[in-house]
């Protein structure tokens, strides 16, 4: 348990809850006793972690929690009966005010899961049984329904809300105000001042993320050949693969062809 200097006196700490010393807890915060805190960890005033038996909250290392933010609170799901479930959270996270993250259901897997280096912005709700990868960034009042993936290094903007059982796919944009309701394609810029359609590539932020030149060129190739082309999906992707087969495409487009097979609630084209 922390030391008396790193816990203000009017947090609440259940008894059971794993806090290292190099914690900093602060006022009127409330932590459950299933929960365990990673090192450096910042509670900054008035934040729920867990709160009850059923909640297991586990958090990584060097995390930043801002004022009432709630995590690892009971899911929003009328099916839900109280059975203990969890919340996992990676390292380098800065997660805002007034944050929501609900934990899993048993009937969604038991887990919502947040990974590594993300900064979920105020007032995000991350509902059940929800995932979402390294390096994303949730903006202002974005709202995951549950069961949603958000997979490494998208962002959603503000004011988002994403349908349950949708997919975010890797690296993509989605503008302020887009409400999602099929899976967002990888690599994607996808705004609701194009129809909620995905309207290209997101090249800046593939730049930022040290894409080269030549990796650029061949998903902006795929890409033409999903949206410019006068291909039904389906014929899409087998053009794909057959420039996947013959090595004009490399591991990034296999990976956006993978994706649209797998998809499951169709994709925003």
């Amino acid at each position: 348990m922390s030391s008396p200097a790193n816990i203000h006196p009017t947090a609440v700490i259940a008894p059971g809850a794993v806090i290292p010393d190099s914690c900093s807890i602060g006022p009127y915060c409330t932590i459950g006793p299933n929960v365990t805190l990673g090192e450096h960890c910042e509670l900054v005033s008035h934040v729920v972690l867990g709160g009850d038996h059923a909640g297991h909250v586990t958090l990584g290392n060097h995390n930043k929690i801002f004022s009432f933010a709630c995590l690892g609170i009971a899911p929003q799901d009328l099916k839900y009966a109280g059975e203990p479930t969890q919340l996992t959270i990676g390292d380098h996270n800065s997660i805002r005010e007034y944050v929501t993250i609900s934990r899993g259901t048993t009937g969604g897997g038991g887990l919502t899961s947040i990974g590594s280096g993300c900064l979920i912005m105020a007032y995000t709700h991350i509902g059940h049984d929800s995932h979402v990868g390294n390096g994303c960034i949730l903006a202002n009042a974005a709202t995951l329904a549950g069961h949603v993936t958000v997979q490494d290094y998208a962002v959603v903007g503000a004011l988002c809300p994403v349908h349950q059982f949708c997919t975010i796919g890797k690296y993509a944009y989605i503008g302020g105000g887009t409400t999602i309701t099929q899976d967002v394609l990888p690599y994607s810029l996808t705004s609701i001042e194009r129809n909620n359609h995905a309207y290209g590539l997101n090249k800046v932020g593939l730049e930022r993320r040290g894409f080269t030149p030549a990796q650029i060129k061949q998903l902006r190739a795929a890409y033409r050949l999903l949206q410019a082309s006068k291909l039904n999906t389906s014929d899409a992707l087998a053009a794909i693969r057959e420039k996947i087969a013959t090595g004009e495409f490399d591991q990034n487009v296999t990976d956006l062809a993978d994706f649209i097979a797998n998809s499951h609630r169709g994709i925003i084209k």
